[in-house]
C-alpha cells in the first residue's frame, strides 16, 4: 500500500538547514537558529536546562500557567527563583521588571513567556528586553503563541533563547519547533556542567555537531512530514506578508472584544485593558452564576466545530478561549464564534443580540 505522504526521498542537511535559514528571515534575527524536532516544550525545557544550575539566580515571570512551569524547571535545575507574578488578567511591565532587580541585583536570567494563549495575555517584550539589557541578564522568551500573530524580535529586544513553534498562530506543524540561540546563550551553556549532552534534551549537540560542522551532517533522522509542512506554512505567510498575517490576527482579537460587549448576556474581556490583549487567542469572563466549561459545551452542541475552549484547572469555572489562531484568524471564525456563545447564552435564559455583534464585530475588522 503505498501513500503521498509515505516513500518520500530523505530530508537532506542542505534543505533542513534552508528551513531553518527561512525560520531566520521570519525572526529578523542573525543568532544561530535550530528547529528542534519535538513539540515547543522540547526546545522550551532544553534551554533552561542548559543555561541554568546551581550558580543561577533567575528572575521568573508568571503571566499565566507556562511562567510557573518555567519556574519549577528553574528549581529542578537547582537554580535560586524569584517569582514575578501578576495577575493572569494584565500583563507585566518593565518597571516591575527594574523593581526586581533592584530588590535582587544578582539575577542573571529572566525567563517570559511573551504571549500567554491559555489566558489570552501578552506582556510589552520591547520594553523588558531594554530593562534586562540593563541588568547584563540572560533573557529567555517563550514565543511559541505570539510568533505569526505579532512581532518576535529577538535582536532587536535582546533576546538570547527564543523559542516558537508552528501549531498556532503561524497555521503549521505542532511536532517541530525552534529556537534561536545568542552566542551569550552559547557561551552560558558550555560553562554550565549540568547543561545537557548525548541528549533529546541537549541544544549543545546541535551546536556542536550541527553547525560547528557547517550544518552538513544531522544529528538523527528528521521527523520528515513535519518539516515538510513547517517549509509549507514558512512558504504561506512569506506570499501573504509576515505583516498582513500579523494585521489578520489583530483584526480578529479586536472583532471578538468589539463583538462580545455588543452580543450581551453579560460575557466580558477576560484581559481588562486591549493593549495586554494577546492577538492570538481572546479569553472572555462568564456571568456570575455560569460555570464556562457548561456554556462551551452548549456552545459546541450548536457549533462541533468552533475553535471554543474552557481555561484549564480552576479558570474552567470562569473563562472561555476564543482560538482564532492561523485559519481561525477570519472574518466567518469571530461569527461563528459569536453566534454559538449567543446560542449557548440564549439557552440559559440571557438576552442577546447576535446581529449586533456580527455588526460590531464587521465594523472593528482591520
Amino acid at each position: 500500500m503505498t501513500h503521498p505522504l509515505l516513500d518520500l526521498p530523505p530530508l537532506d542537511a542542505a534543505r533542513f538547514a534552508a528551513i531553518e535559514d527561512r525560520v531566520a528571515r521570519l525572526l529578523d534575527t542573525r543568532q544561530d537558529v535550530v528547529i528542534t524536532q519535538g513539540e515547543a516544550l522540547l526546545p522550551l525545557e532544553g534551554a533552561i536546562r542548559a543555561a541554568a544550575g546551581p550558580g543561577t539566580v533567575a528572575l521568573n515571570v508568571i503571566t499565566g500557567p507556562y511562567g510557573q512551569t518555567f519556574g519549577d524547571w528553574l528549581r529542578d535545575c537547582g537554580a535560586t527563583v524569584h517569582d514575578l507574578a501578576v495577575p493572569f488578567h494584565t500583563a507585566v511591565t518593565a518597571a516591575q521588571i527594574r523593581q526586581a532587580f533592584a530588590e535582587h541585583p544578582e539575577i542573571d536570567f529572566v525567563s517570559l513567556v511573551h504571549a500567554e494563549a491559555a489566558t489570552g495575555n501578552t506582556n510589552p517584550v520591547a520594553e523588558i528586553g531594554e530593562a534586562v539589557r540593563e541588568q547584563g541578564a540572560l533573557f529567555y522568551l517563550d514565543a511559541v503563541a505570539s510568533v505569526g500573530a505579532e512581532p518576535v524580535l529577538p535582536d532587536a529586544w535582546g533576546v538570547d533563547l527564543c523559542v516558537i513553534g508552528a501549531q498556532k498562530a503561524m497555521g503549521g506543524p505542532a511536532g517541530v519547533s525552534a529556537i534561536s540561540v545568542s552566542e551569550r546563550a552559547w557561551a552560558r551553556m558550555a560553562a554550565n556542567p549540568h547543561a545537557p549532552r548525548r541528549s533529546y534534551l541537549s541544544l549543545l549537540d546541535w551546536k556542536e555537531r550541527w553547525i560547528d560542522g557547517g550544518r552538513r551532517a544531522l544529528l538523527h533522522a528528521p521527523a520528515q512530514l513535519e518539516m515538510l509542512a513547517l517549509e509549507a506554512c514558512l512558504e504561506r505567510i512569506e506570499a501573504a506578508g509576515l505583516p498582513a498575517v500579523m494585521d489578520r490576527h489583530r483584526s480578529a482579537a479586536l472583532a471578538v472584544r468589539a463583538g462580545t460587549s455588543a452580543l450581551g448576556g453579560g460575557l466580558e474581556p477576560y484581559v481588562y485593558e486591549e493593549r495586554d490583549a494577546a492577538p492570538v487567542a481572546t479569553t472572555l469572563r462568564v456571568p456570575s452564576g455560569l460555570v464556562a466549561s457548561e456554556l462551551v459545551a452548549r456552545a459546541l452542541a450548536s457549533d462541533p466545530s468552533a475553535p471554543l475552549t474552557a481555561g484549564g484547572g480552576a479558570l474552567a469555572k470562569e473563562m472561555i478561549r476564543v482560538n482564532h489562531y492561523g485559519p481561525e484568524a477570519s472574518p466567518e471564525t469571530v461569527h461563528r464564534c459569536l453566534a454559538a456563545l449567543g446560542t449557548a447564552l440564549a439557552g440559559h435564559g440571557l438576552t442577546v443580540d447576535p446581529e449586533a455583534a456580527r455588526r460590531a464585530a464587521d465594523g472593528a475588522w482591520r
